[in-house]
């Protein structure tokens, strides 16, 4: 049974309600239709600032963020943005300047949030981040709920560190009560990102285009599923090798390349290898968009983000009878499967020979090649009660390097990953994140 959904539907419908509130906010509108209609004329209580020649700073370049961008173009607004899966390149076709967050909250005179709502993505906007800001900074999140921290966020506005702020989002809805809804200089509405006649015109629109083409047999551009089964049944058991390195590349490589290469070595290479490009997409984009990412949108979202994809094939392999490699902005990750259960292993990353079992969240560690750095690394996560799964390490050549590839059984907290970065012998640390 083919399931379809319509995910571009509302995205015109979020985008301008972040451009209403980011005006409600800076002209107070709400505030002082309250005032009048209450009775009282407070004309010179509700002065607000222009648009024009402010600084926009946008957290997540997406398809909304991208919108909001070019509306707040129009009002002549100066647009940076933090993305780190969004290429220099990418960023200035969409005539936007790409800072680090801490610089982007510094610069912002006003912040708009389009990001997901994923473990390192809750509470990101807090109070040590908006001690950062200009005092005149008024934040806007039309996105999702928890990213912000409200009682961060109220404790801020009423300490006068940022202006104000307008959210339509929030970390438990439906909701009457938050220290934000008591600040004059804050406006809010309920969760109406999505809420235009339009957006679901759009919705039920989508889906019945859908039904169609699926009915006449045509490709489905937003089918949710596809048969996997239709692969051979040598390319199948690759499937979620591709899928999971595709996740983990995303990390190795700090964001999306401008291209991603897709080599097949070895028996798998004279198949129809096609799908393996589509799992790879699936894992790419799904490490990053908390949208549904399928076989069949990968693609479309690597049109989407200025991605091109290149399949290379080889019918032979030096060390390994199959093998799955993706290459782009100077990073590549290689797979295969082994052994008579076909167990999926990561056998090279940067060119640094491993033989480890992938996993959802492992680190790469460059160390100087001596005794006692292994050491410090088991005991520092030891300290902190974070166990071992997989572990492997490779030389360097003789540049008196090491590399540690590491899957824990949990995640290593920020915290835990500093001490570990200060630590003698220890050059440079890499998490991935499928």
């Amino acid at each position: 049974v083919m399931v379809v959904n319509a995910p571009q539907s509302n995205i015109v419908s979020a985008a301008e309600h972040t451009m209403a509130l980011l005006m409600a906010s800076a002209r107070n509108v709400p505030q002082a239709h309250a005032a009048l209609v209450e009775g009282r004329w407070e004309r010179g209580r509700w002065g607000g600032v222009e648009l024009c020649d402010k600084t926009l700073g946008i957290v997540g370049l997406g398809r909304i963020g991208k919108l909001v961008a070019d509306r707040a173009k129009a009002f002549g607004m100066r647009l940076v943005a933090y993305d780190p899966f969004v290429s220099d390149e990418r960023a200035k076709q969409m005539g936007v300047e790409l800072l680090s967050l801490d610089q982007l909250v510094a610069e912002a005179d006003f912040l708009t949030v389009h990001l997901p709502k994923t473990a390192e993505t809750i509470g990101l906007i807090n109070r040590d981040l908006l001690m950062k800001a200009k005092p005149n900074l008024r934040l806007i999140n039309v996105a999702r709920g928890g990213i912000v921290d409200e009682q961060d966020l109220a404790e801020c506005i009423r300490e006068g560190v940022i202006a104000g702020a307008a959210l339509d989002v929030f970390a438990a809805e439906p909701t009457t009560e938050s220290p934000l809804f008591e600040l004059d200089s804050v406006v809010v509405t309920p969760h109406l990102g999505a809420s235009t006649r339009e957006a679901q015109d759009k919705a039920g629109e989508t889906i019945a285009s859908m039904v169609e083409l699926a009915l006449a047999g045509e490709f489905v551009p937003f089918a949710v599923n596809v048969n996997a089964a239709e692969a051979s049944e040598t390319i199948r058991p690759f499937l979620p090798l591709a899928e999971r390195l595709g996740g983990l590349f995303v990390s190795l490589a700090g964001g999306l390349s401008t291209e991603l290469e897709v080599c097949t070595q070895g028996e798998i290479a004279g198949y129809d290898t096609r799908i393996l490009e589509l799992a790879v997409l699936k894992g790419f984009f799904g490490a990053i968009s908390d949208e549904p990412v399928t076989y069949v949108n990968g693609p479309q979202l690597a049109k989407e983000h200025g991605v091109e994809v290149r399949d290379v094939s080889s019918a032979t392999s030096a060390d390994y009878v199959n093998l799955l490699t993706l290459r782009g902005g100077g990073h590549s990750i290689s797979g295969t499967l082994s052994g008579p259960k076909s167990a999926q292993r990561i056998v090279n990353i940067d060119d640094v020979p491993f033989d480890v079992p992938p996993a959802d969240y492992m680190v790469v560690i460059h160390n100087d090649d001596r005794p006692g750095v292994i050491g410090t690394v088991g005991t520092l996560l030891g300290d902190a009660g974070v166990n071992i799964a997989d572990m492997d390490v490779s030389r360097i050549n003789s540049s008196g390097t090491a590399v540690m590839l590491i899957a824990p059984t949990a995640k290593i907290s920020s915290e835990v990953l500093d001490e570990l970065r200060d630590s003698p012998g220890i050059l440079k640390i890499t998490s991935l994140n499928a």
